[in-house]
């Protein structure tokens, strides 16, 4: 997959997340999908195959409150792909920072691995929203 078509899939893939096209997202995953959230953050864990997302992302938007992700930049190379973010969370929460990893194989995403640059503002986030 070259750069062009790395972040146009991406494009797509953030879009469709985002209109909650799950069918859609599905099709753009393997079967055997890995995504990884490291421990201590409160979607911590490991989630598999074409339903990864979907479970992912209603678990994070459940317990953190995002209101949007902010693209900062994008960098490719091979098989990889790196998106820059930050997750906002308003009610003046500090945003999170993080890289979003994307593996590709087949021409779909086969793994895709979160960092978060500092928890913090996560862990602020969910207890903000628990009202922990």
């Amino acid at each position: 997959m070259t750069p062009e078509q790395a972040d146009a899939f991406i494009d797509e893939l953030y879009a469709a997340t985002g209109t909650g096209d799950w069918d859609k997202v599905a099709a753009m995953v393997t079967d055997d999908l890995l995504i990884t959230e490291a421990d201590g953050l409160p979607m911590a864990g490991t989630y598999r195959g074409t339903n990864a997302l979907k479970e992912l992302f209603l678990d994070v938007f459940a317990k953190l409150q995002v209101e949007s992700l902010e693209t900062i930049s994008r960098t490719f190379g091979g098989e990889y792909a790196c998106v820059i973010l930050k997750m906002h969370y308003g009610k003046g929460l500090e945003p999170a920072e993080l890289v979003e990893m994307f593996r590709f194989r087949d021409g779909k995403v086969c793994e895709i691995k979160p960092y978060y640059y500092d928890p913090a503002p996560v862990l602020a986030a969910a207890a903000a929203h628990t009202g922990n």
